[in-house]
């Protein structure tokens, strides 16, 4: 039993990665994209993240440092929380259409999008994901799960405060109400 909890999170990681992959296969043509430099970054970051949350062999033991015991509690809420927001990213994912992107762009014929999950937060994939990430960390209970939560945070903060440019000159005031009126990221908070 114990191959399932160690196979959980990156069974369903990679279902979550294989979807993305398939529905990217049908977005609008670019128009504007950022710079690779930001992409790469993005990408780095993400790696260290995912390093810290899949080995126990980095030479640092603050890492590993309990922070409530380990045990189903944690593992299941964990869990719960990781598939709620990986969910609730898929939902965004399915409203937001062809206009998604992996990367910060402009796409020919760009529609802004204020419905469904973008009426709660103004990104709500990137809600969903740090979401996953949190469940995790809660479910690894160790300081190594917060840190690569909060690295995926600046990572997605950064991403998102270029997003928010490109979305004010592509929209203008239309975009600075929808902004006004809705957070971020977390309602009522972020």
């Amino acid at each position: 039993m114990l191959w399932f909890y160690e196979s959980f999170f990156p069974v369903v990681w990679i279902f979550f990665l294989l979807y993305w992959e398939i529905k990217a296969a049908k977005t609008k043509t670019t128009q504007r994209l950022e710079p690779a430099a930001s992409r790469v970054l993005r990408v780095f970051i993400f790696l260290i993240a995912i390093v810290l949350l899949s080995t126990t062999r980095i030479p640092l033991p603050l890492l590993y440092l309990q922070l409530w015991p380990v045990g189903l509690l944690p593992f299941w809420l964990g869990a719960a929380v990781t598939i709620a927001g990986l969910l609730f990213a898929v939902w965004a994912r399915e409203h937001l259409g062809r206009n998604w992107s992996r990367s910060v762009t402009i796409k020919q014929g760009h529609e802004l999008i204020t419905t469904g999950p973008y009426a709660v937060v103004r990104h709500p994939i990137y809600t969903g994901i740090l979401t996953g990430f949190l469940g995790m960390a809660i479910a690894i209970s160790q300081v190594r799960g917060f840190i690569a939560f909060v690295l995926v945070f600046l990572a997605l903060w950064i991403k998102l405060r270029m997003e928010e440019q490109w979305m004010r000159s592509q929209f203008g005031e239309t975009y600075a109400t929808y902004a006004r009126q809705t957070a971020a990221l977390v309602p009522y908070l972020l």
